[in-house]
This record gives structure tokens, C-alpha cells and sequence, in this order.
């Protein structure tokens, strides 16, 4: 389990984020049309996965913008928000933000969080994802992870960027 706070007090996680060097889990989560995706369908590019508890949060909102920033300028490289907020607000939101560099899946019928440690599991938050940065390279070999110990904090973007340089 992940030692994470909200807001000071102590939450559990069912696990902890995968290590660096292993190799990312397949995965099912779905878009905004309702379509299974899974890692095939980013088979060759470099991932970001930015995991949050939801999308209608205001520093889940601003992680999701500030990844969508930087991921312009990134080559061979996808931004992928995974929340469990239903495919619909994920796609409301990105449109109205105009956010379209990133890729935002629902977690909403899978078992990614779960899989990876990053579900909840206690607090009034419980079920929802813990707020976590996975990178991973084309190979799909995680090169970094950060499990945010402070849910209302803002991952470090630059460390998660500069795995990919």
C-alpha cells in the first residue's frame, strides 16, 4: 500500500506503483465513444500516464491542461489522463478545454487501478485513483513513476518529462 494523504490524513492505496524497469500491464480502459483500448493501440510511443481521482477536481483539471502543454512539443510520445470519471465528463471536459494532445480513457469497468495499485482503498475517496505519474518508453518498460504522497499536490512534471529526454 501507498503512504498517501488527503489533506494531511493518512489513505491507503490497494498497492504500490509498478518499479522502474518493469514492464507495463495490458491494460482495457475506455474513450469517450465508448471503444476498449488497450496498450496495442499505443504499441511504439512512449506513454505518460496521468492518473488522477477526477477529471471535475481542480488540480486533476490542471495536471491534465499542463500535460496536454507539454506534450505538443513531445516526439513519438502520448499523454494518456486514466481517471474513473465516466467517458462522457472526460471528453466534455477536454473538448470545452481544447485540450488535444492528450488522450483521457475511463477506468470506469476495468481493473487498471487495481492493477497497478493506484485504486483506493479507504477513505471518502475510496474506489476513486490515487493521483500517480507512470512513464513509460516505446517498449513499454516503465522509466518512472510517482506516486503523489499528498492527493490535493500537483505531480512533478518535470521530473516525469525529463525520463523522456
Amino acid at each position: 500500500m501507498a503512504d498517501i494523504t488527503l489533506k494531511g490524513n493518512s489513505i491507503k492505496s490497494v498497492g504500490n506503483l509498478p518499479e522502474v524497469g518493469a514492464t507495463m500491464p495490458d491494460f482495457s480502459l475506455v474513450d469517450g465513444e465508448l471503444n476498449e483500448k488497450s496498450l496495442k493501440d499505443y504499441a511504439g510511443k512512449r506513454k505518460i500516464y496521468n492518473i488522477f481521482p477526477s477529471i471535475d477536481t481542480g488540480i486533476c483539471a490542471a495536471s491534465a491542461r499542463k500535460f496536454n502543454e507539454e506534450a505538443a512539443g513531445l516526439e513519438n510520445t502520448i499523454v494518456i489522463n486514466v481517471s474513473k470519471d465516466l467517458p462522457f465528463a472526460l471528453s466534455r471536459f477536454c473538448a470545452a478545454e481544447g485540450l488535444d494532445h492528450v488522450e483521457s480513457l475511463s477506468d470506469f469497468r476495468s481493473s487498471f487501478g487495481d492493477d497497478l495499485g493506484v485504486t483506493l482503498a479507504d477513505s471518502p475517496m475510496k474506489g476513486l485513483l490515487s493521483r500517480a505519474v507512470i512513464v513509460t518508453d516505446e517498449n513499454d518498460k516503465v522509466i518512472y513513476t510517482e506516486q503523489v504522497p499528498e492527493i490535493v499536490h500537483e505531480p512533478d512534471y518535470e521530473k516525469a518529462l525529463n525520463a523522456l529526454k
